[in-house]
């Protein structure tokens, strides 16, 4: 896949997974609610986890193919430390003797960007900028995965730190539907996290 595809492919699952939750929570004429709350819950949940995977598929592509040399959409060259000789090499010198490379972690991919391309180039400073953000979202991601007293944990100190007062007990799928007070758009916390990623899958891809 192209760096071009790479992006026009998260964009549009990332737009699915917006309009997937945007179909839960529709009302009907009398201005009742179509489906029960449980499955709202469900399917915003999967959203999220879907939106994240997503971003984990767009790294993955853009590092590969910035490791065997395709420039970026402005048509910069990144300087790269290393010269695989096709994508799947490429694939495997990040995963190294692991099993597998974990795009989800940002700190390992922006490691892994300084290793192999000159100051970080197209990955930084745009991850950078975003640190926090991504962090934020892996807690977030957890918590969509697996429900246990650590993730609740995690998620409760989010919560407070986003909205400013603790949120005992708070799930997943009420952060993400409630409006984050840190955006400047009033856009839900969802949404919000979604725009960063979209913005910075551009970015990156631009170079």
């Amino acid at each position: 896949m192209t760096i071009a595809g790479a992006v026009a492919a998260f964009t549009a699952k990332a737009a699915q997974c917006d309009s997937l939750i945007a179909s839960a929570h529709r009302l009907d004429s009398t201005g009742a609610a179509i489906f029960p709350p449980a499955e709202c819950e469900l399917v915003t949940v999967a959203g999220f986890l879907n939106l994240f995977v997503a971003w984990e598929e767009f790294l993955e592509t853009a590092m590969s193919q910035f490791m065997i040399g395709v420039p970026t959409l402005s048509g910069a060259a990144p300087v790269r430390y290393a010269l695989p000789p096709d994508v799947e090499s490429a694939k495997l010198m990040l995963i190294g003797t692991n099993r597998y490379f974990d795009y989800g972690n940002h700190e390992l991919v922006r490691k892994m960007a300084a290793l192999y391309f000159r100051n970080g180039y197209p990955f930084e400073p745009h991850l950078s900028a975003i640190c926090t953000d991504l962090a934020d979202m892996r807690t977030m991601r957890h918590a969509s995965a697996h429900l246990s007293s650590t993730t609740q944990v995690a998620l409760e100190s989010l919560a407070q730190r986003i909205f400013g007062a603790p949120r005992p007990g708070i799930t997943l799928y009420r952060m993400l539907t409630t409006l984050d007070p840190r955006s400047a758009t009033g856009a839900t916390v969802f949404a919000e996290a979604k725009d960063k990623l979209l913005a910075s899958a551009q970015l990156i891809a631009q170079g």
